[in-house]
C-alpha cells in the first residue's frame, strides 16, 4: 500500500514538474543560494509551490553496475514567512529495517531575514519522519558578505535512526558566487555523539541558475542518500553523484480569478504629447498590471523587477523594447487612441494591453519608445 502511494505521489510530482516548468515564475533560485546538503535558511514566497527533483547515482561494488536513487521535495510557501511540505526518498538508509521509502513531513518558519537583501537569515523547522517514527527539528542560519555565503545548522532527532533515544547533529557549509548564474558550494554535518563506524555527512557541487528562467540546478557529489534531517546528518560508505533541479510554480497564474487591474492616468495637460507617465512593473512572469488604460500622449514605463530578462513587444511588431535585464526600464509614449496588445518575446504566454481612449483624437498606432 505504501509503495503504491509513493508511486502515485511521485507520478503526480513529475507531472507537475513537466506541466509547469515552462511557465513557473522566478520565485526562488534555491539551489544557487545554498550548498547541496543544507536548506540555507530558505522559505518560499506565499502562493508558490516548490518542486525539487533530486536524482543520485552510485557504482555498485566491482560489477560496474550503476544504482540510481530518485527523491524529491514538494513544498508550498505560506503567509508569515512559512513553508510546509514533504521530503520523499527511495532506498533510504535511515532505518535499521529494510524500508525503501522515507517520508518527512515538515514545516519551516523564517523569523529573521525576510528581505532579499538581509545579510542574515534564520529558520526554525519541525518535522515528522515516518520511516523511524521520529519528531525532528532544525535551527538553520545563513549569512552573506559579497560573493561568499556561510551556513550553519543544529538538529535534534527524537528517535534517531529507529533507536530509542534522542540524538543531536550540527553542520556547516559555504558557497562562493563565481558569476551571476554560477556558484560552488559544499557542506559537512555530524552527529554530536558520532560512533566510530558512523561517517560524517558531506556534499560538494557546482550550483547553476538557468539563465533567464526561474529554475536552478545543482550538480554535486555526496555520501548522503536523503535530504531529510536524519538522512543529511549521517553519511554512508559510498560516494553518490547526482543533481537537483528546482521548479517554482505560482498558483496565482492558474487560480487567481478575476480580471486584470486597470491603471488610469489623469487627463494630460494642454500641449502636444504632454501626457502623464504611468509606471508598470514586471514581476516574475507577469506584467503588473497587464491592462493599462491611459489618455493620448501618456508615456507608459515598464520596469523589470524580475530576476530574468523580459521584453515589451507589440503583437503586430510595430513597436517594442529591447531585452530588459533586471531593474532596467523602458518607456513608450502612446500618442493616438487604440488598443495596443503586447507580449514578452522570450515568454509569449506573458500578455498585456494598453488601451488609449480619447474621442477627440483619431485612432492610430503612432508613438515613440526609449530605454530609461
Amino acid at each position: 500500500m505504501a509503495d503504491r502511494l509513493a508511486g502515485r505521489v511521485g507520478t503526480l510530482a513529475l507531472a507537475l514538474w513537466a506541466g509547469f516548468a515552462v511557465s513557473a515564475p522566478a520565485a526562488a533560485q534555491s539551489a544557487l543560494e545554498r550548498p547541496p546538503g543544507l536548506s540555507g535558511a530558505w522559505v518560499g514566497e506565499p502562493g508558490v509551490v516548490h518542486f525539487h527533483f533530486i536524482h543520485r547515482f552510485s557504482l555498485l561494488g566491482d560489477v560496474n553496475k550503476v544504482v540510481n536513487v530518485p527523491s524529491f521535495l514538494l513544498a508550498a510557501g505560506l503567509p508569515a514567512r512559512t513553508l510546509a511540505g514533504l521530503v520523499y526518498a527511495s532506498s533510504s538508509d535511515v532505518s535499521p529495517e529494510v524500508r525503501p521509502n522515507e517520508w518527512e513531513l515538515f514545516g519551516r518558519w523564517q523569523p529573521l531575514g525576510a528581505e532579499a537583501t538581509s545579510p542574515l537569515k534564520l529558520t526554525l523547522q519541525a518535522g515528522y519522519n515516518t520511516a523511524v517514527e521520529s519528531v525532528d527539528g532544525e535551527l538553520a542560519v545563513g549569512g552573506r558578505a559579497g560573493r561568499a555565503s556561510i551556513f550553519g545548522v543544529a538538529r535534534a532527532l527524537s528517535r534517531a535512526y529507529g533507536e530509542d533515544g534522542a540524538r543531536f547533529a550540527v553542520g556547516a557549509g559555504a558557497l562562493v558566487r563565481l558569476g551571476r548564474w554560477v556558484a560552488v558550494g559544499g557542506d559537512v554535518a555530524s552527529l554530536t555523539d558520532r560512533a566510530e563506524d558512523e561517517r560524517l555527512a558531506w556534499s560538494a557541487g557546482l550550483l547553476l541558475g538557468i539563465p533567464y528562467s526561474p529554475h536552478s540546478l545543482s550538480l554535486h557529489a555526496t555520501n548522503v542518500g536523503s535530504l531529510s534531517l536524519q538522512g543529511a546528518s549521517r553519511g554512508g560508505d559510498e560516494t553518490r553523484w547526482g543533481f537537483e533541479f528546482t521548479v517554482p510554480i505560482t498558483l496565482g497564474r492558474y487560480f487567481g480569478g478575476g480580471q486584470a487591474d486597470v491603471v488610469k492616468a489623469a487627463p494630460p495637460p494642454p500641449g502636444p504629447l504632454a501626457g502623464d507617465t504611468v509606471h508598470v512593473a514586471i514581476e516574475g512572469l507577469e506584467y503588473a498590471p497587464a491592462r493599462i488604460e491611459v489618455s493620448p500622449g501618456t508615456t507608459v514605463v515598464w520596469t523589470n523587477r524580475a530576476p530574468v530578462a523580459h521584453t515589451i513587444t507589440a503583437d503586430d511588431g510595430s513597436w517594442g523594447s529591447p531585452s530588459l535585464d533586471p531593474e532596467e526600464s523602458w518607456g513608450y509614449t502612446f500618442s493616438r487612441t487604440g488598443n495596443y496588445a503586447f507580449h514578452c518575446a522570450p515568454h509569449p504566454f506573458m500578455v498585456g494591453v494598453v488601451v488609449v481612449r480619447d474621442d477627440s483624437v483619431e485612432e492610430g498606432d503612432e508613438g515613440s519608445g526609449r530605454r530609461r
